[in-house]
């Protein structure tokens, strides 16, 4: 039986903040034994957090504590941060269950995740801004770019590589699994760069994480920077992204969960709430995402990319500074087409389409080795929801869209 975890120091209440409450094994479905207390909420939210019955969102902060609560014990994960933006701050941001189940750590709003794919966007604000200074051209070859990326069968650009239509391959067999360091962006390129194109650029769709390697070595040839010290200068820096970093395996990153995977073998020890038999939570092989920092290396806080949405939202706007210019970031919104004419619902580094009402949403998910993420802008009603998770392969999109729309709903109240 998995032992009780010690109560904490009394907080004092606050009508912005919700009180810290350590749960006890039972916060991890199949640890907790029978005299464990009922589950609680790891940690509640820093002090620009909506707490229930306060405010506006006070029922829409109800109905995500809910839908996280849920998601938490119908799919056996650890641990899951969420926070929501409205009207260009972030209203409400929360953790739940661990980041650390063996030493009963918490999830604070400030745990940082693996945000996979979601790098892609971030990333994709270091092509916007080169392109707007005349540094990068979008529609030259890229072989013209980088010395090191020989022109294969046909010529490939950075249009098309941010796109996924450039036919550069994706992982194979354990590639995702890499553990080894790629001290530079030219390496982690040598994976692929002999490889022949899927099909020619511009034909298809294939989605390749290895596309955006070779879009973060055209930032570095055409801005003369190394790319993670460009990202931080020129994107992470003027965005006030302070929680988002590189995920360097050999530093000390505060605040960084642990990272988990359930076994392919079923356990009967841990059971659903459908009753379906689960596999066994584990400790997630160890990772080097070095070799692919542009496409999915980072480390964020959901509240910091609330705060990265609403720093593209406000580039929107023609009467406030943005790091971009709205037509850059319309740029990115919009679907690139193949040249058959079929619109591929992925733009400039972001998924563009529409909900189920037909409101227009951008965004994008990201899956890691012990992390999942569900990152969604909603633009004409300048809401923005993010919840990232410590396990791989967590299923977050029916969460996320519930999340959204009691947002939505209480901002039209």
């Amino acid at each position: 039986m998995a032992p009780t975890p010690p109560s904490p120091p009394a907080r004092p209440a606050s009508s912005l903040s919700l009180a810290v409450v350590l749960a006890a094994a039972s916060l991890v479905p199949g640890l907790a034994g029978p005299d464990a207390p009922a589950p609680a909420r790891a940690q509640a939210a820093a002090p620009y957090a909506a707490a229930p019955g306060h405010g506006r969102y006070a029922d829409a902060v109800r109905r995500a504590q809910r839908a996280a609560d849920s998601l938490r014990e119908e799919q056996g994960i650890p641990g899951v941060s969420v926070a929501v933006g409205a009207a260009g701050e972030v209203v409400y941001a929360e953790g739940f269950g661990w980041a650390g189940v063996e030493n009963r750590a918490p999830v604070l709003p400030g745990t940082k995740f693996r945000i996979g794919s979601v790098s892609k966007p971030l990333t994709s604000v270091a092509v916007g801004r080169l392109v707007q200074q005349g540094e990068l051209d979008l529609d030259r070859p890229v072989h013209e770019i980088v010395p090191y990326w020989t022109e294969h069968r046909w010529p490939v650009t950075t249009r098309q590589l941010t796109g996924h239509v450039a036919g550069v391959r994706h992982y194979r067999d354990d590639e995702f699994l890499s553990s080894e360091p790629y001290p530079t962006v030219e390496q982690g390129v040598e994976i692929f760069a002999d490889d022949t194109l899927l099909f020619e650029p511009g034909t298809d769709y294939s989605y390749s994480s290895y596309g955006w390697n070779l879009v973060s070595a055209v930032v570095e040839e055409a801005s003369g920077d190394p790319f993670l010290q460009h990202m931080r200068r020129r994107v992470i820096e003027p965005m006030g992204l302070d929680e988002t970093v590189a995920d360097h395996p050999d530093s000390i990153v505060m605040g960084r969960t642990e990272f988990y995977v359930r076994s392919e073998e079923a356990s009967e020890a841990e059971e659903g709430d459908d009753g379906e038999e689960r596999g066994s939570l584990m400790n997630a092989p160890f990772v080097d995402n070095s070799y692919k920092w542009a496409g999915g290396g980072y480390l964020a806080t959901p509240s910091d990319l609330v705060r990265f949405g609403f720093a593209m939202l406000r580039s929107l706007d023609p009467g406030t500074e943005g790091v971009l210019e709205p037509e850059t970031v319309e740029r990115m919104w919009t679907t690139q087409t193949l040249r058959s004419g079929e619109e591929t619902g992925y733009g400039i580094g972001w998924s563009v389409g529409r909900d189920s009402t037909g409101r227009r949403i951008v965004g994008h998910g990201g899956g890691s080795v012990g992390g999942t993420t569900f990152f969604r802008l909603y633009p004409e009603q300048g809401v923005v929801v993010a919840i990232t998770a410590n396990m791989s392969d967590a299923d977050l999109d029916e969460t996320g869209e519930t999340i959204g729309r009691a947002f939505l709903e209480a901002g039209t109240d």
